[in-house]
Formats: structure tokens, C-alpha cells, sequence
């Protein structure tokens, strides 16, 4: 099946006004308003659109127009859900109702020059060539472009990329990453015995466990707080963080970026299916791990 060039630009205008309307039916004075033609074109447009199968028509008061799957296969779209969006981002602003669908790598061989063709959804008109883009992370592997926008292509809503930077958070899970010989605390010792513990292991900070399970987490800045207030013979659970931030030990360490960046901290305890303490992953064990894979890359 092959469209006039009308028929895809008015198709594609309905999809991406369909992308930002929360489901609703889309009004043919809404497209016309967006390719700039008059109502009756829209209308006409439309019976064909929906006699070839790729429009819906919505009837009463609310209603209008809705692609079918077969209008985004025909345009090489998916039918996208919410929590499978791709986001763009323009001069460090997120595009609203504006997702990719497809990225190809148009050259390789230079890094200094690799292009990527941008297929997305939603209305491009206001992106111009110079801009400073940033595409993703993508929902599998994590991939994050940067670049400039060289070029536009509105009737296929393409951008054209020069990429500057990309990099993508390799698919190893929290249990592979995680430190397991995990220093663990008792809520009912002092503070003096917690300290004794952290200053003999050289480290700055372990798990609060009780019955396996993490109840609480006590660093070095708990530690000089409770000294400064003379609490060094309260208990550990007096002065301990009551926060404890989780991660399950079978999920990605894109997960445990994303948990540290959200709640601003540096450490997850890594739980298993029971809620059981089973270890400990830091940032620093994130980096170092994201370095190792990076470096046997180059022999």
C-alpha cells in the first residue's frame, strides 16, 4: 500500500497529536490547524484513511480520530506504550509528546563524524538544525546519544544526528556487582562498638540486620554526629538511618543508577526475593565494573 504524499502527512499529523492526547479522539479541525489546510481537505483525507483501514473514526460530541495499528505499521512506527518511551531532549529541555521509535546509525567508521538517523513520533516542527539534542536512555541497553541536529525530514519524521557522545550501561545484574562479604551491624550494640567495627574494616558505613532483614543503615557521618552529641553509649538503632534504600539482587545495575540518582545517595542493600540481606552495591562498584567491561574492549 502506497500513500500520497497528503495522505502521510495528514496520518502522520493525527499520530502525533493522538501521542499527546491521553487517548482521547483527535478533531479534524485540530490537523488542519497543524498541516495548515482547511477542514473539508482533512475530511476527505480522511474517508480514504479510513476506507484503507488506518483511521478510526470516533462518533458524538468528543469524538474524531484515532490511528489503527496497521496506520503506525505503514508509517514504520510501533504503537507505543507509556513506559516504553525513548525521550528527547533539546538545549537540555525534555520534548513533550515528542518519542523515538527506531535509531539508525547512518556511519561508523568515525567516531568523530558517526551519524544517526532519529525516527520518532510527535511534531518536530520545533526543533531546528543546530540544536543540541540528547536521545534516550533507551529501555533495553541503556543507550544515550548526544549530538546536534544537522537536518529534518517532515514528511518521515527523521532527525538527522552528528553525535558527539554515546554510551550505554552494560545489562549485568546487581547480584554479579554486589559486594557479598557485607559487614553487617546489630541494632543493639553502642555506638562505640559500631565505630570500633567501621575504623577495623576500613570502611564507612554497613547495614543495620536483624533477623536477616535490613532495618537501618550507619555511616561515619551517624557516627561523629552521636559523638559530637556524647551518645557514644547509646545503641546503634538510636542514631541509625531508619531509611533503608533496597535493590532486589536480580535486577540491572541501570536500576541501581537510577535508585542512587533518584534518593541521592551512594548505596543500595541488595535484597533477595525474600527481603533477605544479601549484600551491599555502591556507586563505586557500578563505575568500576562499567570500566572493566569498557576496557576489554580494546585488547
Amino acid at each position: 500500500m502506497k500513500l500520497t504524499p497528503v495522505q502521510r502527512e495528514v496520518l502522520l499529523a493525527l499520530i502525533n497529536l493522538y501521542q499527546t492526547s491521553k487517548g482521547e479522539a483527535i478533531k479534524g479541525e485540530n490537523i488542519a490547524v497543524l498541516v495548515k489546510k482547511n477542514p473539508g481537505t482533512i475530511r476527505n483525507q480522511m474517508q480514504s484513511l479510513r476506507s484503507l483501514g488506518l483511521v478510526d473514526g470516533v462518533p458524538g460530541p468528543r469524538g474524531g480520530y484515532r490511528p489503527t495499528t496497521e496506520g503506525y505499521k505503514i508509517l514504520n512506527f510501533e504503537k507505543l506504550e507509556k513506559e516504553v518511551q525513548i525521550p528527547i531532549f533539546v538545549n537540555d529541555y525534555p520534548q513533550e509528546g515528542l518519542t523515538v521509535t527506531a535509531i539508525n546509525f547512518v556511519s561508523t567508521s568515525d567516531p568523530g563524524k558517526c551519524r544517526a538517523e532519529i525516527h520518532a513520533i510527535g511534531n518536530l516542527k520545533n526543533l531546528s538544525v543546530g540544536d543540541t539534542v540528547k536521545i534516550g536512555p533507551t529501555p533495553v541497553n541503556k543507550l544515550v546519544i548526544k549530538g546536534k541536529i544537522t537536518g529534518r525530514d517532515d514528511i518521515d519524521n527523521v532527525l538527522l544526528i552528528e553525535t558527539s557522545e554515546m554510551f550505554s550501561i552494560p545489562r549485568v545484574r546487581v547480584v554479579e556487582v554486589a559486594t557479598k562479604t557485607l559487614k553487617i551491624l546489630s541494632p543493639k550494640i553502642s555506638v562505640r562498638e559500631a565505630a570500633k567495627l567501621l575504623v577495623k574494616e576500613r570502611i564507612r558505613g554497613a547495614p543495620v540486620v536483624e533477623n536477616h532483614k535490613p532495618v537501618g543503615i550507619l555511616s561515619t557521618v551517624d557516627i561523629a554526629k552521636a559523638l559530637a552529641e556524647n551518645k557514644e553509649d547509646c545503641k546503634v538503632e538510636d542514631i541509625m538511618s531508619k531509611n533503608v534504600y533496597t535493590i532486589n539482587e536480580n535486577d540491572f545495575i541501570s536500576s541501581a543508577i537510577e535508585e542512587m540518582e533518584n534518593y541521592n545517595i551512594s548505596r543500595l542493600i541488595v535484597v533477595d526475593d525474600a527481603g533477605n540481606s544479601r549484600g551491599i552495591i555502591t556507586t563505586t562498584d557500578v563505575l568500576c565494573r562499567i570500566a572493566s567491561l569498557c576496557g576489554s574492549l580494546y585488547p
